[in-house]
């Protein structure tokens, strides 16, 4: 996104964080289509006639977080890492209600920048889920760099800045988490 727009974002945000409801209804259509992108990326990846579609995907996102109420945003960067951890949150309660239906669960996610073996692509949203959650108990700050890198679709440099942290850590817990994922995911595959 060019600077004018990212910086309308961030103000938006500003606005809202003080209390002016009508900034979210502003801010949705300048993220709207970058929503959607990422709402698509994570429906692409699922198995063939999801139910869901990419602007719901968002839309329920929004509602989820119109019901949050005050949430500090720094910055547009920011504002979709949350955005793509209550997709995240959205996909692994619908993967869970359709476990309930379907004993075997049926819900796939591909972790393309997970290390997973090659002919075991495909993981298990719910069991994704518990592994993050557990890893962040471990480690909160590898769980939040997870969050935004796979989730978000942020690059190294936005992760860092949403967390405070150097583009060297990023990348140092980044690999360590995917390791520590990998391991995870083999044992949920076997029991």
């Amino acid at each position: 996104m060019p600077d004018e727009p990212s910086n309308d974002v961030t103000q938006l945000l500003v606005r809202w964080r003080a209390g002016d409801q009508s900034a979210l209804n502003d801010l949705l259509p300048l993220v709207y289509t970058e929503l959607r992108r990422l709402a698509h990326a994570y429906l692409r990846k699922e198995r063939p006639g999801h139910t869901l579609q990419s602007a719901a995907l968002v839309h329920e996102a929004y509602l989820r977080l119109e019901k949050r109420g005050e949430v500090r945003f720094e910055n547009r960067s920011h504002f979709l890492a949350i955005c793509a951890q209550l997709m995240r949150q959205i996909l692994v309660d619908y993967a869970r209600t359709r476990a309930t239906a379907k004993r075997d669960g049926g819900f796939k996610l591909t972790l393309d920048d997970i290390v997973v073996p090659a002919k075991s692509r495909d993981v298990n949203l719910v069991a994704l889920d518990d592994a993050l959650n557990e890893l962040g108990r471990l480690d909160p700050q590898q769980g939040k760099i997870v969050e935004m890198r796979f989730f978000g679709g942020l690059s190294i440099e936005e992760t860092a800045q949403v967390l405070g942290i150097s583009p060297a850590t990023v990348k140092r817990d980044w690999a360590t988490a995917r390791v520590w994922l990998h391991q995870e995911m083999n044992k949920s595959d076997h029991p």
